[in-house]
């Protein structure tokens, strides 16, 4: 009998198209090797042209899933995504204060079409209860100006945003400029504990298919976490994780399809 993988956890939404939330967290972490277990937040009727339609669990429901997992199998390392509103964001940040080991948080804000998966009024929540709990924050550069009010344009502007999230208690920040005009030919990230930064660099692909980015890419992390690797370590290989993601990323229905999660296996 072999010995069970790092286990991993996320809690995130639901995407019935299966290129983002819970369906990619899990497609990375099977692909990184990590036994991957899931919280559902909520449940979204989405696909390649956008969200239909989204309906939050009761925070009862979350409490339940994510205690009947961590308290009989354990976990390694969590990450969280879509939290809806100021109720699950609070319920969430408890959890994680009682489970002592590494959070990724992504505060996602809108999907990749547009469509708003954070409500204003959670927004406080976030600085003030989930960010304090995360070993390593993920947010775009959308979600940076959102938290922190920092339009970014320039890489010093990322200095000074990863700054101001840094200040709402996050270990680490990493802040995704994979959206700046500035860089076109290349997709660059800044990782900094507010002593150490660390710039992440990769080819931007010339690919529209990239259902599922932000997603992808903090699993990634955290399934690195959960196999051992100290902070930079797991964000240098999640960030080549989801670059080679990217580039095989497939058309899927009428609008932006997925990256692929199998692309190493392929």
């Amino acid at each position: 009998m072999s010995a069970a993988p790092p286990l991993c956890l996320t809690v995130a939404g639901s995407d019935s198209g299966g290129g983002a939330g819970i369906q990619a967290d899990l497609k990375t972490m099977m692909a990184l090797g990590v036994h991957g277990m899931s919280v559902v937040t909520a449940v979204t009727a989405q696909n390649s042209l956008g969200v239909r339609g989204a309906w939050e669990l009761p925070a009862e429901a979350v409490t339940a899933q994510y205690r009947a997992v961590v308290d009989d199998i354990g976990v390694r390392a969590v990450k969280t995504g879509m939290l809806s509103s100021a109720v699950l964001v609070e319920t969430v940040a408890e959890l994680l204060a009682g489970t002592p080991v590494p959070a990724v948080v992504d505060p996602v804000g809108v999907s990749k079409h547009g469509d708003a998966l954070l409500a204003a009024s959670a927004l406080d929540a976030v600085r003030s209860e989930l960010l304090p709990r995360a070993t390593v924050a993920t947010p775009n550069l959308d979600e940076v100006a959102q938290l922190t009010g920092v339009v970014v344009q320039s890489e010093d502007d990322m200095r000074r945003a990863a700054d101001a999230v840094l200040g709402y208690g996050p270990r680490w920040a990493l802040v995704k400029g994979g959206h700046l005009a500035a860089h076109r030919g290349e997709a660059v990230d800044l990782l900094t504990d507010g002593t150490r930064e660390q710039w992440l660099r990769a080819p931007r692909h010339d690919n529209r298919h990239t259902h599922g980015t932000g997603c992808t890419l903090a699993a990634a992390i955290a399934a690195g976490l959960a196999k051992g690797l100290d902070v930079p370590q797991a964000v240098t290989a999640a960030k080549d994780y989801v670059t080679g993601a990217i580039a095989a990323g497939f058309a899927l229905g009428g609008g932006i399809g997925p990256v692929d999660h199998g692309w190493q296996g392929r």
